[in-house]
Order: C-alpha cells, then structure tokens, then sequence
C-alpha cells in the first residue's frame, strides 16, 4: 500500500508540471486557494491495477490507488487486464487516445512491446510510469519526464523465494520441485527465471509448466492442470507458485489432489486472505511479499 501511495503521488506530483502548475516564488503573494482545494484537482490519470477487479492482489494495489485518489484529488480512470499482456498494450493505446495527464502501467508486456506506444505517449505530452514489474528501457529513456518504478526486483525476488524455499524444505539435491510461472513473458517472466535458478542453485531438479491463460485469469481453472501433475509425479516435494491469486488457491489445489497439509512443501507470492488461510492451514509454508 506504501509503495503505491508512493509512485500514485510521484505521477501526480509530475503531472502538475506538465499541466503547467507552478510554486509562488519566494516573496510573491500566492493565489487564494479554495478550502477545499486539493493538489491534484483536475488531474486526469489512467491507472492499471493489474488482473481482474475485485481479485485480491489486483484490490490492494486497487485500493491503495484510490486511497491517493481521494487524498490528492485527481480523477482517475481504472483499467483492469486479467493480467494478460497483450490486452495491457491494447488498453493502454486506447488510454492514451483519451490524452490523460498521465498513465500507470503495469510492466508485465515488457520493454519491447511498450516501447513504440510509450513513444507515442510520451510526444503527446502524456507521463507514463510502471509498477510491479520493471521496464527498465523506457525508465532509463523518459526518467526526466517522470518514468519511474515502484516494485519488486523480478530476477532477485524470484531468485531469493526458490533459495529460500530450498533451505527451509530441508530438500536434498536431486528432489524434485515442481514451478508454475510465467516464464515466456519478457518482463515478469524474470521472477519465474529467478525462481527456477534459486532452486537449481540449491542442486534441487525442477520441473516447469507455463501458467495458461485461462489460469492467469482465473485460479481455479488450473485446478486441473496442477492435479494432473502431482498424480503423474509422485516424487514430486516441492512445488512454487508464481502467481499471487494461485498462490492463494493453495488449499484448493492440494486438497482437490488428495494430499495433506505439508506433504508437498509450497511456497508462493503476496500475502493474500487465500494465502493466509493456506500458511494457517499449512497447505502452504512460504510466502514472499512485494
């Protein structure tokens, strides 16, 4: 919530800049104000929360938004993309055809399939900012103009979840560990990278399957998929789930698998009402929070 009150009031506070707000200078007699006046009024922002509306991880930062909406008084349009990529760089082409004062992206598309939207964004005179996942490229390029970041690092926390998960499972080098993530996608897929090669590190054997779709989007339409694998791979003693919403389907996908708290050692991401219920429950041991 901090950290997207944070970038919330950076965009907002660039945003007066480029709407043409200037401080009174030292001396100079300010303008009465109404009482009511807020910093931000009549600053128009597309922000995008991610996933779904009303799914836990995509709420938080939701709520967190629009607790700096109302504090800073902006208005501020909503975008929700069921966390799918291509939708993030359709939606955002049609956000900045509306010529906001700026937009909040997530980075999960990556640098390459943002770049020539941004370009285009950022000629029109619209800020544009990333959270959650990095794009590291255009932050580099437009930085002057107000491109920042508020996030994890994708690689590090990947990395630092599957070591982790590695010492606490008291795993030996060769068991099996099982990653559900979302390594195909240029930008996000570096947390999956980073996962994969903290357990490889660890000299466990890793198994990986890519997240699809219809399970990025919706949980429990994976149930399935990941039930399918434990009962083909019995060995199996470790599974990560790359994904805050699966990893607060845990309890679902283990019981639905016929195993019991514990059996198999699960560690995921973001500490979600499903994830806390599954770490209470013990069908899930390790959570890692951005």
């Amino acid at each position: 919530m901090k950290k997207l009150y944070v970038l919330f009031s950076l965009v907002m506070v660039f945003v007066l800049v480029l709407a043409g707000y200037t401080p009174a200078l030292a001396g100079t007699p300010e303008k009465p104000q109404p009482a009511t006046a807020k910093i931000c009024d009549g600053v128009k922002i597309v922000f995008f929360p991610g996933g779904g509306a009303g799914t836990p991880f995509t709420n938080n930062v939701y709520n967190g938004a629009k607790q700096a909406e109302n504090d800073l008084g902006a208005k501020v349009d909503y975008v929700f993309s069921e966390w799918n990529p291509e939708k993030m760089v359709s939606q955002f082409k049609e956000a900045a055809a509306k010529k906001p004062d700026g937009i909040a992206i997530m980075g999960h598309p990556g640098d390459d399939a943002f770049t020539t939207v941004v370009d285009e964004a950022e000629k029109a005179g619209i800020i544009v900012t990333s959270q959650n996942t990095q794009l590291p490229k255009l932050q580099a390029k437009y930085a002057a103009n107000g491109f920042g970041y508020v996030g994890q690092v994708m690689y590090t926390t990947g990395f630092s979840l599957g070591a982790e998960a590695a010492k606490r499972s008291g795993l030996k080098k060769g068991d099996k560990a099982f990653v559900w993530g979302l390594l195909s996608q240029a930008g996000r897929g570096e947390r999956t990278r980073g996962i994969k090669e903290g357990l490889e590190a660890a000299g466990l054997k890793v198994d990986y399957l890519e997240i699809d779709d219809a399970t990025n989007k919706d949980p429990a339409a994976g149930t399935p998929t990941i039930t399918g694998y434990i009962a083909k791979n019995k060995d199996v003693k470790m599974i990560i789930l790359d994904h805050g919403a699966l990893t607060g389907t845990a309890t679902t996908y283990l019981k639905a698998a016929g195993k019991k708290p514990g059996e198999i050692f699960v560690a995921g991401f973001d500490t979600t009402p499903g994830a806390i219920e599954a770490l209470k429950g013990n069908y899930l041991q390790l959570v890692i929070d951005q």
